[in-house]
């Protein structure tokens, strides 16, 4: 189950836009098959989103997927450089329900 982590920085006074935008179109991404957990988190310049998906081709299907075109569309011009954007798998430890993402 591949776990994303996508950091994107914002243009000063921009963040809020972004997180908009975000608020605009999870739920459709939610309604995508294979996608678990998507989530938006904020820092002062930054917003983290960090995504858990069933297997790589409900991943796949998303990145190639009209939602997240619509999304990188509209806040393209209020971030200050590109997203990183991290595919990771889960490597659990310790306690179960601590040590890693539900479902994965």
């Amino acid at each position: 189950m591949p776990i994303v982590v996508a950091t994107l920085r914002t243009k000063p006074g921009r963040r809020e836009e972004v997180l908009a935008a975000f608020r605009r179109h999870t739920p459709a991404v939610h309604a995508e098959p294979g996608c678990l957990l998507y989530a938006a988190h904020a820092g002062e310049d930054r917003v983290t989103v960090v995504e858990n998906w069933a297997d790589q081709a409900a991943l796949d299907a998303h990145s190639a997927g009209p939602v997240l075109a619509a999304l990188g569309g509209e806040i393209a011009d209020a971030l200050a450089g590109p997203m990183d954007v991290a595919v990771l798998e889960p490597v659990p430890a310790g306690e179960p329900e601590k040590g890693q993402l539900p479902n994965t």
